[in-house]
Order: C-alpha cells, then sequence, then structure tokens
C-alpha cells in the first residue's frame, strides 16, 4: 500500500523527544510501503531542521546527519504537481481552511487515490472531510 507522507510524521522521526507514539508506527509502515510527498516536502523538512539549528536544539553536525538520513528513505517527490493546479489547489486551501502547504498534502492523497500519514489533527478532519483515509 503506498501513502502520502505528511511532514509532521519525518520531524517526529527527526525529533523523538516529541514522544508521539503513532511515530514509531509510521516508521514501520514506511519499510513495507512506498512513500509520495509533495514537492514541498524536503524544503518544510529542511526548514524545520534549520530552525532547530537556529533554536539550539540540534548542533551543525546532526543537521547534517539527518539530512542525510532523509535523503536516504525511499519517499518519491510527486513530479506531477503543475502550476495549472495552483487555482485548485488554493480553491483546496480555502474550502478547507488549510494552508497551501498542508493542501498540498491533501491534494496529493487525493489525486493519487493514496492514504495521508500525518500526525497533524486538522490534515486528519479535512481528509475526514473528503471521505480520505489517514494513517495511523
Amino acid at each position: 500500500m503506498a501513502y502520502v507522507l505528511d511532514a509532521s510524521v519525518a520531524l517526529a522521526w527527526l525529533f523523538p523527544d516529541e514522544g508521539h507514539e503513532d511515530a514509531q508506527e509510521l516508521i514501520e509502515l514506511l519499510e513495507e510501503a512506498a512513500a509520495v510527498v509533495p514537492a514541498i516536502w524536503p524544503l518544510e523538512v529542511g526548514n524545520a531542521l534549520l530552525v532547530a539549528l537556529r533554536r539550539g536544539r540540534i548542533k551543525k553536525a546532526d543537521m547534517a546527519r539527518l539530512s542525510a538520513a532523509l535523503s536516504g528513505l525511499p519517499i518519491e517527490i510527486d513530479a506531477d504537481f503543475a502550476a495549472e493546479m495552483i487555482p485548485g489547489l488554493l480553491d483546496l486551501a480555502s474550502e478547507l481552511n488549510l494552508t497551501a502547504y498542508d493542501a498540498a498534502y491533501v491534494e496529493l492523497a487525493r489525486r493519487r487515490q493514496m492514504p495521508l500519514a500525518t500526525l497533524d489533527e486538522r490534515l486528519r478532519l479535512a481528509c475526514r472531510e473528503l471521505q480520505l483515509v489517514t494513517v495511523p
């Protein structure tokens, strides 16, 4: 089963002190299923690492190690999103009261007909409204 992977899951892996109980289940899911992410995902995760560095939560060596670990994961970056799809994405974001960034995950899950792996409650609610499956 393939699924869309939200940045919240990757961040829970990177920062286990945040202590989300479902993060381990989602790590195991990545071992057995393909993950797809919108093009914003690497930037979103990279920015979280940068913020963690600036706040003294991690050291520069940690940032390099963590970003390399993420790069090694079997994650497909969606290449099918095109500029002409932005108006529909913005409509979806407006309809669901999401940021455009968060709507990108929902849009990808809907377009590819895949479950969305997320720890974000707002995304879970949006998926429920659209009758999309979420994991866990």
